[in-house]
């Protein structure tokens, strides 16, 4: 079964570091790595990093929701995820890795991480439909849907590819779309990029840093 990952590590880092903000003409690049910044992914340049984007989709309980002011006042750093609950077998993985690490986190720092996932198949993934799927990993989970051409560009703002459903010998279809993600700190900016595969203590470690920071 093919994977729904459209890069390897390299041509993932080599995207990232030619994607543009539509807010800014400077690409965002990466700037540090496991051995020369803070992050165990790869660390972004905060100068030429994108922003958290101020676009308002729908939750799960089928209300409004904010991507860049919707967390709580708690919540202060951000894990952005891009799936779809008819993956067959990425997304789930790296959405229960993420759980399992903010799980681990240190007691006063977990409450500060958000997950936040938002579909790529949002003709299937309805509000409901999104519920039940995440709530099976970790009820704590953001869910966001809405219209494709909304989260499409949502996704490319912060590096993230997304390619048309492939149609299945069974008449469903894939979508196949970036797995990368992303951490967004305090100042609602993007600082690292966790690329699939990475250990769940990788994320743990970076999850602190992130929010302790």
């Amino acid at each position: 079964m093919r994977r729904r990952s459209l890069f390897t590590s390299a041509a993932a880092l080599a995207f990232l570091a030619g994607c543009a903000s539509p807010a800014s003409d400077r690409p965002a690049i990466i700037s540090g790595t496991a051995q020369t910044g803070p992050y165990r992914g790869a660390q972004l340049d905060p100068a030429r990093a994108y922003d958290l984007p101020d676009v308002t989709l729908t939750d799960t309980s089928g209300a409004s929701y904010n991507l860049r002011t919707g967390a709580s006042a708690g919540q202060t750093v951000t894990a952005l995820f891009f799936g779809y609950s008819n993956c067959p077998d990425v997304c789930t993985g790296i959405l229960a890795d993420m759980a399992t690490a903010r799980s681990r986190m240190a007691a006063d720092l977990h409450d500060r991480m958000r997950l936040v996932c938002i579909t790529t198949d949002p003709a299937r993934d309805t509000a409901p439909v999104l519920k039940t799927y995440l709530d099976r990993i970790d009820p704590g989970y953001v869910g966001l849907t809405g219209d494709l051409a909304t989260i499409m560009s949502v996704a490319r703002s912060v590096g993230v590819a997304i390619d048309d459903g492939e149609k299945l010998p069974s008449g469903g279809y894939e979508v196949v779309h970036g797995t990368e993600v992303i951490g967004f700190g305090k100042d609602k900016r993007a600082a690292v990029v966790w690329l699939a595969p990475t250990a769940v203590d990788d994320l743990r470690a970076d999850f602190d840093t992130l929010a302790g920071a």
